[in-house]
């Protein structure tokens, strides 16, 4: 018998990833519904998520014009709310950004690099 989608987020998650979902999932009903519907963001909400939840990765949240322009990319059905499909899209497409930002990096240099380089440079001179 399949379980309930109660059932899954009443267990205790059993991996990394199953973690992450729940979070995501307590995260956007965090801040939905406190504006009419509980079950989506009015831009008011969306920007106080994007404010405390996400500020590192996307700058200015307060901002706006920004915090218009993401909710109007998000807002695929243009009902001026953003759901959590909607919201999933914007969390999917930021890991994205993420993942290829420390793909394009070079690898942080750990303390036994960064003193074989000290150690090489002092034996060139």
């Amino acid at each position: 018998m399949p379980r309930s989608k109660c059932d899954v987020m009443s267990k205790e998650p059993s991996s990394n990833l199953e973690s992450a979902m729940q979070m995501l999932i307590k995260t956007f009903h965090k801040y939905s519904g406190k504006e009419g519907d509980k079950f989506t963001l009015s831009r008011g909400e969306l920007r106080e998520l994007l404010t405390e939840e996400l500020g590192n990765y996307l700058g200015n949240a307060q901002d706006k014009d920004a915090v218009e322009r993401v909710m109007n990319d998000l807002d695929a059905n243009n009902d001026g709310e953003v759901d959590f499909t909607e919201f999933i899209i914007l969390i999917g497409a930021l890991t994205v950004a993420c993942n290829d930002f420390f793909l394009d990096s070079p690898p942080p240099k750990s303390k036994a690099d960064s003193k074989s380089d000290g150690a090489a440079e002092e034996k060139k001179e």
